[in-house]
């Protein structure tokens, strides 16, 4: 090789180096300074954000408002709570039916009539606002108040059931009341059949009772059965208990406490008069 020539590639080899490095295959973004900005060359992996990161407060600030807003009570809610709700309602006018413990259509529409004359959101849901001014505006309800006869309220009377030894059953209330000479010895709530397995209205006899009858027909428990109209029963019903007005009967009057069907069933005779009307 020529002297000339070796001269002429040891001038070039700085200009192929710089040419390799910014061509290899793991490349990094170079600076102005030609100096690498990978975080080990450049930034500690420690460093302190930049301005413009979000400040760490901006989570914090939203807690205060989502612990006041916190929902005690809303569509759904069975519970002891609930009772003394609607018996605060009732208090004020809002809510017209016994207390029940369960928190459905109805206590939302009277906790929204209640928000909006106090000027809170109406959202129909008791938060802890709205409990705080509901319970200021209402004094502690009474055993009564909190549990009265029935859950429905007593509608008048039939005719026929004003004599003698009567169970007088309204649709119009679903409501059943033991009565003896015109007079309420007992009242309780009951349910009826659906649609397509109604339950029979008129005046019928109690033809036969059955403290622990099970039905042929369903092969399902009804406790207390005293029966008026063929295989139609007032009875105790488990699924009443359970599930409210969100079910129906096979053409049964149902009733949903076992201690005051009970005590009925010891009470009523063989001849005693029903009375299902609305």
């Amino acid at each position: 090789m020529g002297r000339s020539l070796r001269r002429s590639l040891r001038r070039s080899l700085p200009a192929v180096a710089a040419v390799a490095l910014a061509t290899g295959c793991t490349a990094q973004a170079v600076g102005a300074t030609g100096v690498s900005s990978s975080p080990s060359a450049a930034t500690p992996v420690d460093a302190e954000p930049s301005a413009t990161a979000p400040p760490a407060t901006v989570t914090a600030t939203a807690t205060p408002a989502a612990a006041a807003a916190k929902v005690l009570m809303a569509e759904g809610t069975e519970n002891e709570q609930v009772r003394e709700l609607q018996a605060r309602l009732r208090q004020l006018g809002h809510f017209h039916r016994s207390p029940t413990a369960f928190y459905g259509s109805m206590t939302a529409e009277a906790v929204s009539a209640f928000q909006r004359g106090r000027g809170l959101p109406t959202t129909g849901k008791v938060d802890e606002t709205t409990w705080r001014k509901l319970t200021a505006m209402t004094r502690e309800p009474t055993g009564a108040e909190l549990r009265p006869p029935t859950a429905n309220e007593l509608d008048k009377p039939d005719a026929r059931c004003l004599t003698g030894r009567v169970l007088c059953i309204s649709k119009e209330s679903r409501t059943l009341a033991w009565m003896i000479d015109g007079k309420v010895v007992s009242a309780m709530d009951v349910r009826f059949g659906s649609e397509n397995t109604p339950t029979r209205e008129g005046t019928f006899k109690v033809d036969s009772k059955s403290r622990d009858h099970v039905s042929t027909l369903y092969d399902t428990p009804m406790p207390y059965a005293m029966f008026f109209s063929g295989g139609q029963a007032v009875h105790y019903s488990s699924d009443f208990a359970a599930r409210g007005y969100n079910g129906a009967s096979h053409g049964c009057v149902n009733v949903r406490d076992k201690g005051r069907v009970a005590a009925l069933f010891d009470q009523v005779k063989l001849g005693d008069k029903v009375v299902v009307h609305w």
